[in-house]
This record gives structure tokens, C-alpha cells and sequence, in this order.
């Protein structure tokens, strides 16, 4: 992912005080980085999944440095979180590893200054698609002692394989690999890691899509947000200007700047979420 810093006129991307790194389970990649206020004892949590098309990527390198500052600006802790990769681990191990991160941090919230009952997951690309299936499919939850009741929103980030036979029918050769590599040739597994297939009720409570201009981007997140509404689950689309993978890396890179078009959309919808 792109991670320069901002040009001239922009605030220069930081990720603010330096953060608590924790491990949530035995394996080296089972670890987390958490910003929570200076001084407050029950702050909203986001926690962000990163990308890397499900193979590479980390906590570390494939985050949007403005993010941690800018939570901590808002008032919320920010967890950002890595996971198992594929080919050594699988999909359903990355989902698992998110609930169980959340699930770490939760039950310690009152140590670390969170308020358990306000948190909301986000993530960019295979990260967002990740968010969106623990946010859809309560088993990864559940499997950590969780339920959707301790989720008060997900906000995918570009995503573009929330249904995922869809996605690699049309995926072309530059991706291909990279999704058959991390969802098979199995079309009952792929449907199963699908969050569109698993829209209808329950979900978590409520939804910020957000994208930018690519085609294929497009169609997943307007496909998933009709199956979330016809489930009666709250979902909002944004819509970002940026095409192709420059497009992609940008609104990674550049949510939290105060100047990007999509921070506004996400701070009011965190402050409506979290009852802020």
C-alpha cells in the first residue's frame, strides 16, 4: 500500500503517541497496536483490519497513518490488528482472528480504558472484506465468545469481494491467482466466505460502505448493501472520487486527513453509531 507522507498543503500523515503492542494469541502474527486517549477510562473502540490481499500486509505497513491520530482527536481508541496469512493459514483463521482480537481487548477493557459496549470494526480491501464477514456471519463471533450485540458497526473500506464467486468470475489475471489462492476452487466454500450470502438476519447493527471509482468495487458494495437493506440492517454507501489502485491505495492512505472527502462521512457516522 501507498504510504507516503502528505505533499505540500497537506498535514503530514502521523500515527500520533506511539502505540501498546499486544499479543492476542500464541502465533507471531497474532498481535496488536492500540491507541486509547491519555486519560480516558471508557473510550469507543475502532478496531481496523488491514489489506494485502489476504497473503502480506501488516499492522504496521498497511494502514492509513492518519487514522490513530485522528481517533484519539475524535475521542476512540484504535486498535489495528494483524492476522494469520494465507497460504499458511486460511480465510475462516483470518475471521477468527479478528473476533478473537476483539475478544482479547473486551474482555480487558477496563484495564485498557475501552468501553466494551461501544465499538465498531473497519478494514480496507481484504481487511474490509474480513470486517464484513464477521459483521455477517456470527460464528467467528461466537467461536470467541462474542455475539453481534458487541458490535455497533462495521465500515468496510473498498472492499471488492463481498461475494466472492462474483468477484473471480470477473477477476481477470492480475488477481486471479490471489483469489483462488485465499478462497479455492470450492464454489460452497467461496459462497460461505461471502458476507452478501450471509446479509440476510441477523448482522451487526449497522453499516458505512465506502469506495472509490472502480467498477468492480462498485457493484460488490451496492450488491451488498441491497442484501443488508432487505434484511432490515441500517447500511450507508460513500461513494469517493479515485480510480483503479491508485484510487484504492489512495482513500486508505488519505481516511482520517481532515481535508479527505471521505473523513467527514466516516466521523459523522462513528458519532452516530456510537451515540456520541
Amino acid at each position: 500500500m501507498e504510504q507516503r507522507r502528505g505533499g505540500p498543503g497537506q498535514r503530514a500523515e502521523q500515527q500520533g503517541p506511539a502505540p501498546q503492542t499486544l499479543a492476542y494469541g500464541s502465533d507471531s502474527l497474532q498481535a496488536l497496536d492500540l491507541w486509547v486517549p491519555a486519560g480516558t477510562k471508557n473510550a469507543p473502540l475502532v478496531l481496523f483490519v488491514h489489506g494485502g490481499g489476504w497473503k502480506r500486509g501488516s499492522k504496521s505497513n498497511a494502514m492509513g497513518r492518519a487514522m490513530p491520530a485522528h481517533m484519539l482527536e475524535q475521542g476512540y481508541a484504535f486498535a489495528s490488528v494483524d492476522y494469520r496469512l494465507v497460504p499458511h493459514s486460511t480465510v475462516e483463521d483470518q475471521a477468527a482472528d479478528v473476533a478473537a482480537a476483539l475478544a482479547f481487548l473486551l474482555a480487558r477493557a477496563d484495564d485498557l480504558g475501552i468501553d466494551r459496549t461501544r465499538v465498531v470494526l473497519t478494514g480496507h480491501s481484504a481487511g474490509a472484506h474480513l470486517v464484513a464477514l464477521v459483521g455477517t456471519d456470527e460464528r467467528y463471533l461466537k467461536t470467541a465468545g462474542l455475539s453481534f450485540a458487541d458490535i455497533d458497526g462495521v465500515m468496510p473500506n473498498d472492499g471488492a469481494a463481498y461475494d466472492v464467486p462474483a468477484q473471480m468470475a470477473q477477476a481477470g489475471r492480475f488477481m486471479a491467482g490471489t483469489y483462488e489462492q485465499a478462497f479455492g476452487t470450492d464454489l460452497a466454500r467461496q459462497r460461505a466466505l461471502s458476507p452478501t450470502f450471509h446479509a440476510a438476519a441477523p448482522n451487526a447493527p449497522a453499516f458505512l460502505l465506502i469506495h472509490v471509482q472502480r467498477k468492480d468495487g462498485i457493484a460488490q458494495n451496492t450488491a451488498l448493501a441491497e442484501a443488508l437493506r432487505r434484511a432490515g440492517t441500517a447500511v450507508e454507501i460513500g461513494s469517493f472520487p479515485g480510480d483503479g489502485l491508485k484510487g484504492h491505495a489512495e482513500i486508505n492512505r488519505k481516511l482520517g486527513q481532515p481535508d479527505y472527502p471521505a473523513t467527514p462521512v466516516m466521523d459523522a457516522w462513528l458519532k452516530t453509531v456510537f451515540g456520541a
